[in-house]
């Protein structure tokens, strides 16, 4: 399924910028990360201290305010990068699995023709036994063996090399499982947060400062 859809000619187009944009929305995210935890400093000791100066509600109010955005805006931000991340990791993987799985199949195939060329040449070494006799025979017979030899030291060699592609193909499988599952752990913390947030934003639109929301 994911083959058939990577196989759509606007994929190729947008692979060719897709590591471009994957930096330029990485150092946006870092930075609107970095400018929230700021923020987050900022308001928190302004909070102290207009808290410890006793000063009007209104004013402290205002601070609570900001305080809040910006805590907003920090969890906002975090979550983002990290799930861009995720998904980086994730349409990596998918890339892998599907060349892990282009690999398996040509390998299968060159095991299967291995292996009837294999029981062919056999077959044509049975019957030039059976028909050949004396010296003449016994060179034959060495050298229909040497060849059998490097046809079964080929297919060994092939069966080999599928079965490292096939562990390769399910240890990419069983790691896009574990993203698939991380990623639905953070989206039903995503959709948390987000009801916390607008019960917090209900919660406080009695506050004094509401108009300046």
């Amino acid at each position: 399924r994911w083959q058939k859809i990577f196989m759509f000619p606007l994929w190729s187009k947008v692979a060719v910028f897709w590591n471009k944009m994957f930096l330029t929305t990485i150092v946006l995210l870092i930075v609107l990360f970095l400018d929230a935890v700021r923020e987050v400093r900022k308001y928190s000791s302004v909070h102290v201290n207009e808290k410890a100066a006793n000063v009007n509600s209104s004013a402290f109010d205002h601070i609570q305010m900001k305080l809040f955005r910006s805590q907003r805006n920090l969890y906002l931000s975090g979550f983002s990068l990290f799930l861009w991340l995720v998904l980086r990791r994730t349409v990596t993987l998918l890339t892998q699995l599907a060349k892990e799985m282009t690999s398996h199949a040509a390998l299968e195939t060159q095991v299967n023709d291995a292996t009837e060329a294999a029981k062919k040449y056999m077959a044509e070494n049975e019957r030039l036994q059976e028909a050949l006799s004396g010296k003449g025979n016994a060179k034959k017979k060495e050298s229909t063996h040497a060849t059998e030899e490097k046809l079964k030291e080929e297919v060994e060699h092939l069966k080999a090399e599928l079965q490292k592609t096939s562990n390769a193909f399910h240890k990419a499988k069983t790691e896009v499982a574990a993203v698939k599952k991380q990623s639905e752990g953070l989206r039903r913390e995503y959709d948390h947060l987000m009801k916390e947030f607008e019960q917090l934003q209900v919660g406080g639109s009695g506050l004094p400062y509401k108009h300046c929301v």
